[in-house]
Formats: structure tokens, sequence, C-alpha cells
């Protein structure tokens, strides 16, 4: 039932906090889904699909409990994102799982700090990205869960830098499109144009293409996000 989710191989989140919260889980599955739990990969290495996918509803469940409560309309928003993100299919499977999980104490920063550990850089930015868009699915900013996401942020180990930027991407502050860039509006255009390239290359989606085509297709939000910061500063500044 669960091939899709956890077809990509689980490894370090089978141990740890995140195995302690999903062994009633993977158990109940594990006879029919291919799972991997011999290494903890390192930083270096590519993140699992599945250690990738498990990660994500973990935090999202964490999100949504931000408030204290877990509503009807909160799971429907996100039952609506994961169908946009990811097909039907998906979203029924990731739904079932992120029921099961909301029901279960989540150690946030133990787990944060466990994602850290395992999981390469490139894959905990579009986590990162990937939370602030299911905070956002409902069109409204709830203080409380960004004040979480920003604490995952810092125990993730996401430079503050790039906190700002994804935030910018979806909650727009003075200058944003310069923060999406993380320079200040006093560079130089030629500053401008190095910054970009650096950003472009940070957020393109290949360098997630590892998490498989479903997580590639969301990491193409963070690229298009890019250019069209770039691009308005270059009408602004009527760059060539």
């Amino acid at each position: 039932m669960f091939g899709k989710w956890l077809g990509g191989g689980l490894g370090f989140a089978m141990g740890g906090p995140i195995g302690g919260l999903l062994g009633f889980i993977v158990g109940s599955v594990i006879d029919s889904t291919t799972v991997t739990t011999s290494d903890y990969p390192s930083r270096q290495q590519k993140t699992a699909q599945g250690d990738f996918a498990m990660s994500l509803l973990v935090l999202v469940a964490a999100v949504m409990k931000a408030d204290g409560t877990v509503v009807k309309s909160e799971l429907d928003y996100v039952k609506q994102f994961f169908v946009r993100q990811f097909g039907r299919e998906s979203a029924k499977e990731a739904l079932l799982l992120l029921k099961d999980i909301l029901k279960q104490d989540i150690m946030v920063r133990d787990i944060c700090v466990q994602i850290s550990k395992n999981m390469d850089y490139s894959s905990r930015l579009q986590l990162l990205h990937l939370l602030f868009n299911v905070s956002l699915a409902d069109g409204k900013i709830n203080k409380a869960e960004i004040d979480l996401i920003e604490k995952m942020s810092n125990a993730l180990g996401m430079s503050t830098s790039d906190f700002i930027s994804i935030r910018n991407m979806f909650i727009p502050e003075t200058d944003s499109s310069y923060k999406i860039l993380e320079i200040e509006p006093s560079v130089s255009n030629d500053e401008v144009k190095k910054a970009y390239r650096k950003m472009a290359m940070k957020y393109h989606p290949d360098k997630v293409s590892h998490l498989g085509d479903d997580f590639r297709k969301t990491a193409d939000e963070k690229f298009k996000k890019v250019n069209e910061a770039y691009d308005k500063i270059k009408k602004e500044r009527n760059m060539i």
C-alpha cells in the first residue's frame, strides 16, 4: 500500500527518534516494501527517497500540530497540496501515513538533528521549502507554524540566509527579491549576476533528482522563484 512512499528504501529513518516514531507503521507494511536498514548514509551521500518522504511527513505532522490542534480543514488543505504535488495515488498513501503520525508524540528537535546528521544539504533545502508550502497551503500565515519551521531550520543545520531566502519565496518582505538571492540591495549589477548564478545552481532541480520524479518536480518551484527574483531585479535596474 505504501510503495510510493517507502519503496525508495529506508536507511537512517529506521533508527533514532524517527525510527521509534515510525516503527509501528513500518512494521505493518514491511512485508510488502523494500526497506534498507544496513548503514546510515553520510551527508555526502545522496538521500534515499524513502528517508526523505518519511522525514517530510513527520515534520509536516509537527507543523500541523504547532498551534495545539489539528482540524479537518487542515488535513483537507494538506491533502490538496499532496494531490497537486504528487498525484492522487501518492496523496492517498501520504494521508494514511500522516494520520497515524499525527497520533504520536513528535520530538521535533531530536528528529531534526537526526535528519541534519544524515541528509544531504540540497535535500534539506527541499524539505524546508515543502514545509513552507504545506503551512501556507490554505493561503493563511500561522505564526506558530512559521516560528516552528524556523526552529526546525536551525536544528536541521540550515544557514540563516537560506532560511530567509526560502521564507521570502512564500512570505515577501521588503526587498524580498534580494533576500531570495541572498544579497543586499546595495550590491553592484555584477554581484547580482554572480548571486543569481550561485542561487540557480543551489536550487537547480537536478540537485534533488535522486529523490525521484515526484520530489524533483516540486524543486522546480524554488528554481522558478529564483528566476522571478532575478528578473524583477534586472527590470528595476534596467540590467541587460
